[in-house]
This record gives C-alpha cells, structure tokens and sequence, in this order.
C-alpha cells in the first residue's frame, strides 16, 4: 500500500493533500475516535472568503474577493452597533446525470467573516458596492475631536 496516491503523486498541478493518516481508523480522515468536522474539502476552501481592511484618513475600507456571486447572493450586516458581518454562498453547480466531470477545483458554500469596528465608525453610514466579483465595504469615521488648546502666558 502506497502512501501517496499514484494518480496525483506526480501531477503538479494537483491541489489534492497527502493525508498521513489515510487509512488509519483515527485523525482527521476519518474513523471513530476523532469524527470529521467537515467533509466537503470545496465548503472549507471557500469558507475563508480573503478580505483587506485598511484605514484612510476618512473611513475604514474592507474588500473582499468574492469571484462569481451577484451583489444578491452577498449580505452586509452591522449586529449591535459596532460588528460588521460579511456573509455569501455560492452554490454547487447542478449536475447532469451524464456529465462526466474530471476536475472539480472552483469552491463552493458559504462563508462569514465578522469585524469588530472602532469607536470612530459611524456604522450608521455604511456603504457597499460590487463590482466584477470585488466588495468594497465603506464605514465612515467620525471626526477626532481636537484638543482645545489654551495658550498659557509664563511670567517670571
């Protein structure tokens, strides 16, 4: 028994993972002792959706690559006044009877990613749009108070 499944050990464009403990009745390929958390390696690749977030001086910016779903399919959400929520799904391709697949890599499921926002966030201004499977999330800072400055006359 091989450990590294012939048909992909050479392949160098195979996304497929030598699992060490294929086979055995324990770890994370199976067996009693430890039970899979996720079975559907396409759900786990596309549960991480990638999200940038940077500040400028105006307002915090969050942008995620969500390739192939419509503005629809995507949900922006602020929970308790200060969380941002960014969620989606992307379902499976329907699949004929017939049809005979020999590569399956583009994921599937969902995902949700939460961000806890500063106090300067004016959550109530949020804006977001899609464009060519890019979200751009715009939160709005508020002004930072500027210290009054009093001038104090020395003498001496």
């Amino acid at each position: 028994m091989s450990l590294i499944p012939r048909a992909n050990a050479f392949d160098p464009f195979s996304l497929d993972l030598w699992d060490p403990f294929r086979g055995f009745p324990f770890g994370p390929s199976g067996g009693s002792l430890f039970p899979r958390i996720t079975s559907d390696s396409e759900t786990a690749a596309f549960a991480g959706a990638r999200i940038d977030w940077k500040e400028t001086p105006e307002a915090h910016v969050f942008t995620a690559d969500v390739p192939g779903l419509k503005k629809e399919e995507v949900k922006v959400e602020v929970e308790d006044g200060n969380v941002l929520q960014i969620s989606g799904e992307r379902s499976k391709e329907h699949e004929e009877k017939s049809d005979r697949w020999h590569r399956v890599e583009r994921s599937s499921g969902s995902f949700l990613r939460r961000f806890r926002l500063p106090e300067n966030a004016k959550a109530e201004q949020i804006k977001a749009s899609m464009e060519n499977g890019v979200l751009a999330v715009t939160v709005p800072k508020e002004e930072g108070k500027r210290p009054d400055v009093k001038p104090v006359q020395i003498t001496g």
